[in-house]
């Protein structure tokens, strides 16, 4: 079976001109030419077109993607290699997908923006260097393949667990309530288990962060207005950094 330029233009989301442009260079040629001077495509064609379209995607140049066909006479494993970016593709609009809606839904219920969350599954790169220059690099990877497993709904309800305790934090804050106090240390606790969960960070999934760690990850909520934002500005961050002080000192 073979289809008409006109109908694999349609198919492919492209136009008859492009595909004449394709043959013209050598990049796609059709697999026969009809009578009539039509060029018709079959499944090979449609396939290396396939390919083409991928390889666009990913930003190459025809230059470019005429010698990477050229090297890949193994069509079968170079799809494997497109369908591997493309799931990683597909995690990643998962993640702004829910990223998003839980954005409207805060901010149709009133409630406070968590800033880091607004734009995971967007650009994380440009945050690299920086964990990874303050925790390693194994952290980062750690971190980064433990959020890259789960799934929208698991993110989800992580993000949505870690936005109650930031509120809590806030409000307790927010009412004078004293940092050594039980409420506020049960709030430490909390906030402890939390950071003791995620993969990466020092005693994840062991022990739970050392005492120097959570005593310098409580000064940079403070010294860290991206982080200072979760709990309300700097006076939150404060209230945050003394309570986590006082639970360091007394359990750690």
């Amino acid at each position: 079976m073979d289809w008409s330029i006109h109908e694999i233009a349609k198919l492919a989301g492209t136009t008859s001109r492009t595909l004449r442009h394709y043959d013209e260079i050598g990049l796609l040629t059709p697999s026969r030419i009809g009578a009539n001077g039509y060029r018709y495509y079959g499944q090979a064609a449609l396939v290396r077109l396939q390919r083409i379209r991928l390889l666009r995607e990913l930003g190459l140049g025809l230059p470019a993607i005429a010698e990477v066909l050229a090297n890949e006479r193994d069509e079968g494993q170079a799809l494997r290699g497109h369908l591997g970016w493309l799931q990683q593709e597909q995690q990643r609009l998962a993640r702004q997908i829910a990223s998003v809606q839980q954005t409207i839904h805060d901010l149709e219920g009133g409630q406070q923006l968590m800033a880091e969350n607004m734009f995971d599954g967007f650009d994380n790169s440009q945050y690299k260097e920086e964990v990874e220059q303050r925790w390693g690099t194994k952290a980062y990877a750690a971190g980064d393949a433990w959020w890259n497993s789960m799934s929208a709904a698991e993110k989800g309800d992580w993000q949505q667990r870690q936005k109650q305790l930031a509120g809590e934090w806030a409000d307790a804050a927010a009412r004078g309530v004293d940092t050594g106090g039980d409420e506020a240390q049960a709030l430490a606790r909390r906030h402890f288990e939390w950071l003791r969960a995620i993969p990466g960070t020092p005693g994840g999934g062991t022990s739970g962060p050392p005492k120097a760690y959570l005593l310098g990850l409580a000064e940079m909520y403070v010294a860290d207005e991206r982080f200072a934002a979760n709990y309300g500005g700097v006076v939150g961050a404060e209230f945050v950094r003394d309570a986590l002080t006082a639970f360091a000192e007394r359990e750690l």
